[in-house]
């Protein structure tokens, strides 16, 4: 018995790490699942009442002090996907767009040591740290600059947040450079936007932001209202261009929402293509 109990002895250790290994499988694969569940919704108001203790449930997953990028990185989408379509408390808004923020600077650094702190740093910096990644660490880039993207957004009355978006878009650029078909042109709508977050006179880039929302349109082929109205409130009103808004918000409120992976996504563009279009004419006129 004391040899077959020190044989057992050693076998835990291993057999602790397979358990290890099948959780992270099972989360990674649960999360996957819950997110197409989500993603697929044509309700925003259940997934609002419901998404919060699935953020709690991966608050626990990526509270056992081993970084797993990718279970990080569902972390840093979901949060920051809850703050900018579900929370109109500013304060609040702006904590878990912190808390998006902090995952995906955590899945950074665990994807490359290189990448550790790169919130912080200059430009320059920034732009020589990604310009080393490879094409398998596209996905987390992405992570980090749309979860970038959403803190800036939400910290739009700070200065020092707005004075990151170069380095933000950076980081995104450099994603949507390694892998352009990536999440069907989810990176140019970023880039689309943030080109569009400032008037000219203060660094906006209005022509290079129509070039991508054409070009995340094109990627979603067409299927991602979203596309259609951030495009029209972010470039179409930036440079004051009726025609442009108005077809675009009748393009979005025309499609079919149900579109397998952007159902939910849809549904609100819709309700937020109603409000652009009950103030199109005010806001032209």
């Amino acid at each position: 018995m004391p040899i077959l109990r020190r044989v057992l002895l050693l076998l835990l250790p291993l057999a602790l790490c397979a358990c290890a290994s099948l959780v992270d499988r099972a989360s990674a694969n649960l999360g996957r699942q819950l997110s197409a569940g989500i993603l697929d919704h044509d309700d925003p108001a259940t997934v609002a009442a419901g998404l919060p203790a699935y953020l709690l449930l991966l608050d626990g997953l990526n509270h056992d002090g081993e970084p797993n990028p990718a279970r990080l990185c569902l972390a840093a989408d979901l949060y920051g996907a809850y703050a900018g379509s579900f929370v109109d408390e500013p304060d609040r808004a702006k904590r878990l767009a912190r808390r998006a923020f902090d995952y995906a600077a955590r899945a950074a650094c665990a994807s490359d040591a290189a990448w550790c702190g790169i919130e912080k740093r200059k430009f320059e910096e920034v732009e020589a740290a990604v310009a080393q990644a490879d094409a398998g660490k596209s996905g987390a880039l992405f992570c980090l600059g749309s979860a970038w993207a959403g803190y800036i957004q939400a910290h739009a009355d700070d200065w020092n947040a707005i004075a990151a978006i170069p380095k933000a878009r950076r980081v995104i650029e450099r994603a949507v450079e390694l892998e352009p078909a990536g999440r069907d042109g989810q990176g140019q709508l970023y880039l689309g936007v943030m080109n569009s977050l400032l008037p000219p006179a203060y660094g906006g880039k209005p022509e290079l932001a129509q070039q991508y929302f054409e070009q995340a349109l094109e990627r979603s082929g067409g299927r991602n209202q979203m596309v259609r109205v951030l495009y029209a409130r972010h470039y179409a009103r930036l440079v004051f261009d009726q025609a442009l808004h108005d077809r675009l918000v009748a393009e979005a409120l025309a499609a079919d929402p149900k579109v397998p992976g952007m159902t939910l996504m849809n549904t609100l563009a819709q309700r937020q293509a109603l409000a652009l279009q009950s103030t199109s004419k005010d806001y032209f006129e």
